[in-house]
């Protein structure tokens, strides 16, 4: 999993609340357990039209946030059903970062677990940094996972918190199979000792 430390891209507003996972990614799309490829189909129903020609009025269809790596939304972003398709599918766009008042437990999970890193500011915030956004191409915002600010164009640093286990990991690139490795040593020693111990169970 590639470390968060400190980002600073292109902002994209979604001023929408309760966007769930099957819009994030429709579940037609959910055919491949690769976490590669989903990017193209992100937020489909949104993106094309029935004939499969862009929408050009949905705001990643759009310069300069065809290129976004934050994305902002209002509230309960993530809800709906629990694929982890659907941190998949913003990583594999570009989206790294997602700001919003709240969102849904299993989608908040996945996301650090797929090196999404989710963000809570309140909705007055988020509605503040969507103005932001309008700067088009100079909408680049800032989000530093060390110092816990996301930084506005202006220069305005606005906190935030993370727990301290999951920014430990994020900061270090670390996935569940990442965070048990790190323990690989003692587990090695542990094995060493039981197969001394019983080797028969190693035959």
């Amino acid at each position: 999993m590639q470390a968060f430390t400190k980002l600073t891209g292109i902002a994209a507003p979604l001023p929408k609340a309760n966007v769930d996972t099957d819009q994030i990614i429709p579940a037609r799309f959910l055919k491949s357990i690769s976490r590669l490829g989903f990017g193209k189909n992100l937020f489909a129903n949104f993106r094309y039209k029935e004939d499969g020609s862009e929408n050009p009025d949905f705001v990643l269809n759009q310069e300069p946030y065809r290129k976004a790596e934050v994305l902002i939304a209002f509230e309960n972003f993530g809800c709906g059903s629990s694929r982890e398709h659907a941190p998949w599918a913003l990583l594999d766009f570009g989206i790294r970062c997602v700001i919003a008042p709240d969102f849904a437990d299993i989608f908040h999970n996945n996301c650090f677990k797929n090196g999404v890193l989710p963000v809570r500011l309140p909705k007055e915030v988020c509605a503040q940094l969507m103005e932001d956004s309008k700067l088009g191409a100079n909408a680049r915002i800032t989000v530093d996972l060390e110092r816990e600010v996301v930084v506005r164009p202006n220069g305005e640093e606005i906190p935030f918190k993370i727990d301290p286990l999951r920014r430990h990991l994020m900061l270090n690139g670390l996935d569940d199979i990442g965070q048990t490795m790190q323990h690989a040593p003692a587990i090695d020693s542990f094995e060493a000792r039981q197969k001394a111990a019983q080797p028969w169970l190693y035959a």
